[in-house]
């Protein structure tokens, strides 16, 4: 576990922005060149549907994903899938709290930043307007053809969770399509309130969607249950589009497991730590910690 003590910085203009363009930061050892306009067409088509290509050069490639359409006042507008050129990559600008929780690659973590010197990036534009599972699907098909045109991508950082994978670990990935993004594009994380025996457990990544994380303020359980339940719930409120009103209640946990005879309820709140943004905070009862 990570000893090192952070400050609370809930500062408006470090806010989320809910909606906003997923971001895919690949890393990599040595500079690559970007594939030509024929193979990502090719690669992109296999995974998406229909493209076209509208730009394309040594700085930038752009595709409009013709098979998912934005639907706005002004039109209809196809998504825009965009990849830069490879540039440098300063592995030392992250922040520790950052790294301190980026749970899926703890042993690689530090090598990673230290070893990968260059890095490209994939992103959707427009695509806030899509429904919120075809956006989370667009996204982890563009992910998976993002990962077989680079096949010497060491590592992928996901800037709006702050995951970061080792690159085998995506090509190899065996999840069903609905529950890719919430493994690879929300993060759970945690934390221990200093000086207590107070825990944090929240998300980091549902408010792509326009979907709330969730936080657990809590004492006296084992917090690999709460994390368990906390992608549990992130994947029931991905895949029936937030049903959790203000007031309702949720399952809560019994040895490690969802129990529906005791039941936990839901307030919409701020975060306690940062990001701020909003989360539907899950009162656990006499496990509760806080006041609400």
């Amino acid at each position: 576990m990570n000893n090192e003590v952070y400050e609370q910085d809930l500062d408006e203009k470090n806010a989320v922005n809910p909606g906003g363009p997923f971001l895919i930061q690949m890393l990599f050892k040595n500079p690559v060149i970007m594939p030509d306009k024929d193979k990502m067409t090719a690669v992109l088509e296999r995974h998406i549907g229909k493209t076209e290509c509208f730009c394309h050069d040594e700085k930038t490639a752009g595709f409009a994903a013709l098979e998912h359409i934005s639907k706005f006042k002004d039109g209809d507008v196809p998504i825009q899938l965009m990849v830069t050129g490879c540039t440098d990559f300063k592995g030392k600008g992250f922040d520790p709290f950052l790294i301190s929780q980026m749970w899926d690659c703890q042993e690689d973590r530090e090598r990673i930043f230290r070893e990968c010197k260059y890095q490209v990036v994939g992103v959707d534009m427009l695509a806030a307007a899509l429904p919120i599972l075809e956006r989370a699907n667009l996204d982890m098909d563009f992910l998976d053809a993002l990962a077989e045109l680079y096949p010497t991508c060491e590592a992928f950082y996901f800037q709006n969770c702050g995951k970061l994978f080792l690159a085998e670990d995506v090509r190899s990935h065996k999840l069903q399509k609905e529950d890719r993004f919430i493994f690879f594009g929300v993060n759970v994380r945690f934390f221990n309130v200093q000086g207590t025996d107070d825990m944090v457990v929240d998300t980091v990544g549902m408010s792509t969607l326009f979907l709330p994380d969730l936080q657990y303020h809590f004492h006296d359980m084992d917090p690999n249950w709460v994390v368990n339940h906390a992608y549990n719930a992130a994947s029931y409120i991905l895949k029936n589009d937030n049903p959790i009103d203000d007031g309702e209640t949720i399952d809560s946990i019994e040895n490690g497991m969802m129990n529906q005879n005791v039941q936990w309820k839901c307030q919409y709140e701020d975060s306690l730590i940062q990001p701020l943004r909003s989360v539907l905070d899950i009162n656990m009862n006499e496990y509760a910690s806080g006041n609400r």
